[in-house]
């Protein structure tokens, strides 16, 4: 089976290869032969009702600054193709809501990874409260009488941006920080939306466990050990992968959370999980892929594309 697909993705000569997702994805859809395109979402347009991007053919190598080719540009109806896959990073912005907009246009009959209504409606860390006895204790405001409350019934607690991403702007606020009201003065400033605030998890030193979920089944997972005097184990600040299995509780993180992710077309998924609780359902462009595989575990991207595979045919 043979297919066309396009990646909507950040420019290939930006991405670390060795730990894109996106990367692993293009080297195993090359791997079956696959025509594949690649654009950047500034080359997405909807014009006259029809969405229509200037697309490069590419073909990709797995050597560090030597990975990609690009082809003649050309002008897709991506009507006409039969998936593409939304790769680009966060921030989860206006910009990005947009190319949802579009993407909706044509998907299922192009199949779009993931679901573009279901991503726009399913911001990582307003989804997860839809499972809120998976999680620790969160809440989502800016109002300040309602977080220093929150911290005087939990005690030490997390900040974070609610469409950041990447680990960014995320700290740790002690019971009787005297730092808190010039951190709260600081997210006032620089977020006009509400932000996180959650009951802080001391076994976050032990690692943050990353579980990839694809089409609703768990998949394969690491564990992120966050370095020495930080709390942010993203690997972009510093954190360690290390192998690692799911143990019951993830389990059944898992199977509860799957169905929902299946029926909302969102194909692949990456989870967050610290100590037993849940913290973030992650569906716009989800990493991990290629760390699994490293670390000796299964090579996710092959369950990717069986997957795409058989909802095209579907389709």
């Amino acid at each position: 089976m043979t297919l066309t697909v396009a990646f909507q993705m950040d420019h290939i000569n930006s991405i670390k290869i060795a730990g894109d997702t996106g990367f692993a994805l293009l080297l195993e859809a090359q791997r079956r032969g696959h025509q594949i395109l690649h654009y950047t979402p500034d080359r997405l347009s909807l014009h006259d009702g029809k969405v229509v991007a200037l697309v490069d053919p590419i073909e990709v190598r797995d050597e560090e600054g030597n990975h990609f080719t690009l082809g003649k540009q050309e002008r897709v109806d991506l009507s006409t193709i039969d998936a593409v896959l939304m790769r680009q990073d966060p921030p989860f912005d206006l910009a990005y809501i947009t190319a949802t907009h579009f993407l909706e246009r044509i998907h299922p009959k192009t199949l779009v990874v993931n679901d573009p209504s279901h991503v726009r409606n399913a911001p990582e860390k307003i989804f997860v409260t839809q499972f809120p006895h998976l999680m620790p204790p969160t809440l989502i405001s800016r109002d300040k009488a309602e977080i220093e409350e929150f911290r005087r019934e939990h005690g030490d607690v997390v900040m974070k941006p609610l469409y950041g991403h990447g680990g960014a702007s995320v700290f740790k606020v002690s019971r009787e920080d005297p730092n808190f009201g010039s951190l709260y003065d600081l997210f006032s400033t620089l977020f006009r939306e509400p932000w996180v605030t959650q009951r802080f998890l001391p076994k976050i030193t032990e690692g943050d466990k990353r579980i990839i979920l694809i089409d609703g089944e768990a998949a394969g997972a690491i564990n992120r050990v966050p370095a020495a005097n930080d709390i942010r184990s993203n690997m972009v600040r510093g954190g360690a992968a290390k192998p690692t299995d799911l143990t019951p509780r993830e389990r059944e993180i898992c199977e509860t959370i799957g169905p929902d992710l299946k029926r909302m077309g969102l194909i692949l998924v990456g989870i967050d999980v610290i100590d037993g609780n849940l913290t973030e359902i992650n569906v716009t462009a989800p990493t991990g892929i290629r760390a699994i595989k490293r670390l000796g575990g299964p090579d996710l991207a092959v369950t990717v594309w069986d997957a795409i595979e058989s909802k095209v045919k579907r389709v």
